[in-house]
């Protein structure tokens, strides 16, 4: 039996998948893929193995076809967009093959929250405006709990940032407003991050929804709601300052 492979090939432009990631798409003999999240160039990098689409199959359905193959000793990749590790129900898939004695190996990708940051061209973490990134969606058919409901959230003033969500981004935004976020509170939408027909769509709370509407976009989006985007002020980092000292370095000419 062979050991199955989660592997993240990032968040849809060809460039940004990890060559660990490119190695094993190309030796696979099953790619287990999701659906159109992937894009073609990265499914091209298939030279030999067997597609199969998870979108048309259920769970069940996937769970035999990584356990069947991977007892033939087959190289077995199921293959995610981003991170596996977010929003990619990876845990269902590992506990299964692990009860019947397969290996599960996770190979991590770039994420659609940090394309998009990379898109807005801005730092998620600023000195003086907040040093949190909270990564959550909306509840619609799965449920969240009260704790983690966006107006509790809200009311940290972190870097909020939403998957699976815009949708729902009238809820969302009347719940931040709830949770203590100014209607000026910048807000950025980023459909498509890295690929070539990423859109972005920069507002406020207070405006945020008829832009995105207008534009149509509906889903494979992040939001992102917070001051750093487009801040006030900020703080400049201690990490090269004159006046600070750390391990590598020192104060010069402190008197």
């Amino acid at each position: 039996m062979s050991d199955v492979f989660f592997v993240g090939c990032g968040p849809g432009d060809p460039e940004l998948i990890t060559v660990k990631a490119k190695k094993l798409i190309q030796k696979a003999d099953i790619i287990v893929y999701s659906g159109s999240l992937i894009p073609d160039p990265i499914l091209k990098l298939c030279k030999k193995g067997k597609l199969h689409d998870a979108a048309k199959l259920v769970r069940e359905e996937i769970f035999d076809l990584l356990y069947k193959n991977a007892k033939k000793d087959k190289l077995v990749v199921r293959l995610h967009d981003g991170d596996p590790s977010i929003y990619g129900a990876i845990k269902e898939q590992i506990d299964n093959l692990e009860k019947k004695g397969i290996k599960s190996i996770v190979v991590p990708g770039v994420t659609a929250f940090l394309a998009s940051a990379a898109a807005l061209g801005t730092q998620l973490t600023l000195p003086g405006v907040t040093q949190t990134i909270i990564i959550t969606r909306a509840e619609s058919r799965t449920k969240v709990p009260k704790r983690e409901r966006i107006s509790e959230l809200a009311k940290h003033k972190a870097t909020l940032i939403f998957y699976l969500s815009v949708h729902l981004l009238s809820k969302l935004v009347k719940e931040a407003v709830e949770g203590g976020y100014k209607r000026t509170t910048p807000v950025a939408v980023v459909y498509r991050a890295s690929w070539n027909d990423q859109k972005i769509i920069k507002g406020t709370l207070d405006d945020i929804v008829k832009k995105v509407h207008d534009e149509k976009i509906t889903r494979t989006a992040i939001v992102i709601i917070s001051d750093v985007i487009d801040p006030e002020t900020y703080e400049y980092s201690k990490l090269y300052d004159k006046n600070f000292s750390h391990g590598y370095r020192k104060i010069k000419n402190k008197k």
